[in-house]
């Protein structure tokens, strides 16, 4: 019996008893809530159903606590419910429904955890978008592994996930870079406001390289644009899908620009009346719909200010029929939801179907000290360095790891550790100890069977309740847009595992000629179910896991 079975119990159960008093089962949350108590000697799963709903129905807690645990021992898959406190139910399973979880994982294989929440929701997932005048910093790679990973969580959630990667090819910036490139072909410095590092003369003397004209040109500002863009961007793309990492859209700034996208939304705000005339500018009245001042989109020498082009975004993402836009967006653009969400009210949309998570800096240390220089760009921390220094299993998790919320200090000593305080070692060692016992198994001719009610030590029972809380992992992950959720999840995962299987009494592999008992072929089978449940976690990660280490 899985946790959201045993809620449908409970909530069965009370509807029962509610109305064999002549009291309203209206009054029952539509989703009752069970979870693992803290301390496991308050049984295996506990309830607050009956102090949710007593007061709204006019009687004590602890009676209708008291009801419901006499209704609910009589069930076949329940063997003890006790009444705690102010009228909290603990709950523990009969061996028998708690081992079904296992035979549930296993038949599910990769589809376990998965749900049908986000069913129907199309979602387009805006993450990294990385300038590209440059290689991707730090913070990029936490947005590409977060990202990825939150994409993978939506849809394991049922939702239809689109990601995108907005391409910056408008504005100063790239015009800051193409003089940069410029500098370096002519053998200068680069410009006071410009980009520096190994890089941009790797780029300048590709485009030389394809243009041997390309200074003396006419044009040669935009030669040097044209080909130095395409080429960082294409490394950017390299970079990302080495990473493990790949975009379904890449949308291009400029597009909106030249098909004349920003000047139609600026006209249908006009017309709304939703922008104002001041000071020879344009301004959305934003702070009429929530943001903290209003926001110039039409600057007064006549060119569109930059929310012009994400106001334009908007309504393209929202005209190719996305149910759900998320923006996955940098420490500095914290301002941003605010003048996104202002942005859809002012075009008449909803301003729930946008949401901008901002994501907080990343440090890397080593022997204690700070690392800030680049071998390549110079002046900051890349993703192929990082993925360089410690591989693309350990960067992806250890970027997913914690929440987005705060600052992240990644210690690339700890990294490079094959030992448990490595936390993605410890996980992948976790799921490669599980495939080497069944590959010893399957050697010594071992066959699994599925006598679950013969699992009733407390470390089977731990364990097979950790893996039956996934799905619910899965599920709050996915709507609270928290994929280090998981992670946590698997290292709570692998610390149980661990203890299960260091606990003499719970050996799985018979010792030397012993006979294998019946007990240990259902122990297979605990093993497997919890191997997938590994494998699902990681995949959702978009890190291996490995067989053997």
């Amino acid at each position: 019996m899985t946790p959201a079975a045993l809620a449908e119990l409970v909530r069965a159960t009370a509807v029962d008893v509610l109305t064999s008093r002549g009291l309203d089962p209206a009054a029952l949350p539509t989703a009752v809530t069970v979870e693992r108590p803290r301390n496991p000697e308050h049984g295996d799963y506990a309830t607050n159903l009956a102090l949710q709903t007593a007061k709204k129905v006019g009687v004590p807690s602890r009676d209708l606590a008291g009801w419901l645990a006499d209704a609910l021992t009589g069930a076949e898959s329940i063997s003890a419910v006790e009444v705690a406190g102010p009228g909290f139910l603990n709950l523990r399973l009969a061996a028998d429904a708690q081992g079904e979880i296992v035979r549930d994982v296993l038949e599910a294989g990769a589809a376990y955890g998965r749900g049908d929440r986000l069913a129907g929701v199309r979602i387009n997932l805006e993450f990294v978008s990385a300038n590209p005048t440059g290689p991707i910093h730090l913070g990029g790679t936490r947005w590409a592994a977060v990202g990825d990973a939150l994409g993978r969580i939506l849809e394991a959630n049922g939702g239809e996930v689109t990601r995108e990667y907005y391409f910056n090819d408008a504005g100063a910036q790239i015009d800051r870079f193409v003089r940069s490139l410029i500098a370096a072909a002519k053998g200068e410095p680069a410009p006071e406001d410009g980009y520096a590092g190994g890089y941009i003369s790797d780029i300048a003397a590709e485009v030389l390289r394809q243009e041997p004209g390309a200074l003396a040109a006419e044009d040669s500002h935009e030669v040097f644009r044209r080909i130095g863009v395409t080429l960082m961007f294409e490394e950017i793309k390299k970079d990302l899908h080495d990473f493990g990492t790949d975009f379904d859209v890449y949308f291009h700034e400029n597009s909106l620009h030249e098909s004349g996208a920003v000047a139609k939304a600026v006209d249908q705000l006009k017309g709304s009346g939703a922008l104002y005339f001041d000071n020879g500018a344009w301004w959305l009245r934003s702070t009429e719909f929530g943001d903290d001042k209003d926001r110039v989109v039409i600057k007064s020498d006549g060119d569109p200010a930059y929310i012009a082009g994400d106001i334009a975004y908007l309504v393209d993402k929202r005209s190719r029929g996305f149910d759900l836009c998320i923006y996955m967006l940098g420490a500095d653009h914290h301002g941003y939801i605010g003048r996104l969400k202002a942005a859809a009210s002012a075009l008449g949309d909803d301003p729930a179907s946008v949401e901008v998570l901002i994501g907080q800096m990343v440090n890397l240390v080593s022997e204690g000290k700070p690392v800030r220089m680049s071998k390549r760009a110079g002046t900051v921390i890349t993703m192929q360095d990082l993925v360089d220094a410690v591989g693309v299993d350990a960067a992806r998790y250890a970027m997913s790891r914690s929440s987005v919320d705060s600052s992240l200090d990644i210690d690339l000593d700890l990294l490079r550790k094959r030992s448990n305080d490595n936390p993605v070692y410890y996980v992948q060692y976790a799921h490669s100890r599980i495939s080497s016992v069944l590959r010893n198994a399957a050697d010594l001719g071992m066959t699994p069977n599925e006598s679950y009610g013969l699992l009733r030590h407390d470390r089977e029972g731990d364990l097979i309740r950790t893996i039956g809380e996934f799905p619910r992992v899965v599920a709050t992950a996915g709507e609270l847009r928290e994929p280090h959720r998981v992670a946590r999840y698997l290292e709570e995962l692998a610390g149980t595992l661990h203890r299960f299987y260091d606990t003499p009494e719970c050996r799985v592999l018979p010792r030397g000629d012993d006979e294998v008992t019946e007990v240990q072929r259902a122990r297979l089978q605990l093993c497997a179910a919890t191997r997938q449940v590994f494998a699902n976690g990681l995949a959702l990660l978009g890190v291996t896991a490995p067989e053997r280490m």
